[in-house]
């Protein structure tokens, strides 16, 4: 699928909460409170844009990119995964805790839930654009609870982690090995945030990489630790799931799947293997971006977002 035009951004300040934008609480059936955000159209919306984020974010890494969909005239809206940002419950500590979760099928019911409500009150259509491993999240739910948005967008998805030049089997036996060995839920590396190599991991823009840590240290308790082996072994579980033949053929949700050319994190086959397989996709390629396309250097950015918008204009027009 071809690249449209880049669209033209305003300035945006990435250190404030913008005008408009209302913080609330939503509480799952089990009674975790989720912190969600809303942030109304000024004028009659173009649509409803629900947004969700990937391992150990949060609403605030993302103003940016709210901040385009909204001046696009969507209602934005989106929450912070339970056990992670402002959905993390307790009180925060003084260093961030592992990231540790036996599985995902929790964030597949709160998504579930929260759009069954999200629909019933909010004009469509409806589309939810999802990263990482939001967007594994957000594609099970599709093919697993019968989840169907007007359109999906999954943006450098985490449909198999990128074990690099080691065998899916042997990280898959590695993980295995330590959780039975009892390290399940401690971290499965040190995640040191002044590291440039973990900024390149995910972004070639350091302004960026330097909000997210800002709004970490101007709001304290969202951030997380590195994954645990617990977080690891769930999401092969995951990876398992989708790649089971006929887990994703059922899907028939127009879909854009976002592939970073330089990725790290989560596997490029394993995006273009389910790309061929879903009913209704499209697959942009951009090779020269990292992992968090939408806050990448601005190249890298505006072409993701180009990307999205000329999707979401064919497969979810004003109706």
């Amino acid at each position: 699928m071809p690249v449209a035009a880049l669209p033209a951004e305003s300035p945006f300040d990435r250190r404030c909460y913008p005008d408009g934008l209302v913080l609330r609480t939503w509480t799952a059936a089990d009674g975790w409170p989720h912190r969600a955000y809303r942030w109304a159209a000024a004028g009659p919306p173009r649509g409803s844009l629900l947004f969700q984020t990937g391992r150990a974010d949060f609403i605030e890494k993302y103003l940016e990119a709210c901040d385009h969909w909204h001046r696009g005239g969507w209602d934005v809206e989106g929450f912070d995964w339970r056990g992670q940002g402002g959905s993390r419950g307790g009180a925060p500590s003084a260093a961030p805790p592992p990231d540790d979760r036996l599985s995902f099928d929790p964030l597949i019911d709160d998504l579930t839930a929260f759009v069954a409500d999200w629909r019933v009150r909010t004009p469509g259509p409806h589309v939810i654009v999802a990263h990482s491993m939001g967007a594994h999240v957000a594609l099970r739910a599709c093919a697993e609870r019968g989840l169907a948005p007007d359109a999906l967008v999954l943006v450098a998805p985490m449909l198999a982690l990128n074990t690099r030049r080691l065998p899916m089997w042997l990280a898959r036996l590695a993980i295995a090995g330590a959780v039975r060995g009892g390290r399940g839920p401690r971290e499965a590396w040190r995640d040191d945030v002044d590291d440039p190599a973990r900024q390149f991991r995910l972004t070639a823009s350091r302004e960026r990489y330097e909000d997210s840590q800002w709004w970490k240290q101007a709001v304290p308790g969202l951030g997380v630790g590195a994954p645990s082996w617990n977080w690891l072994a769930a999401a092969m579980v995951g990876a398992r799931r989708i790649a089971r033949r006929g887990a994703v053929e059922t899907v028939r949700t127009p879909v854009l799947l976002l592939e970073a050319g330089l990725d790290e994190l989560v596997a490029g086959r394993a995006i273009e293997h389910v790309a061929r397989r879903l009913p209704d996709a499209e697959l942009v390629r951009l090779p020269d971006a990292r992992h968090e396309i939408l806050r990448e250097a601005d190249a890298q950015r505006l072409a993701g977002l180009a990307a999205i918008d000329s999707f979401l204009a064919r497969k979810a027009p004003l109706r």
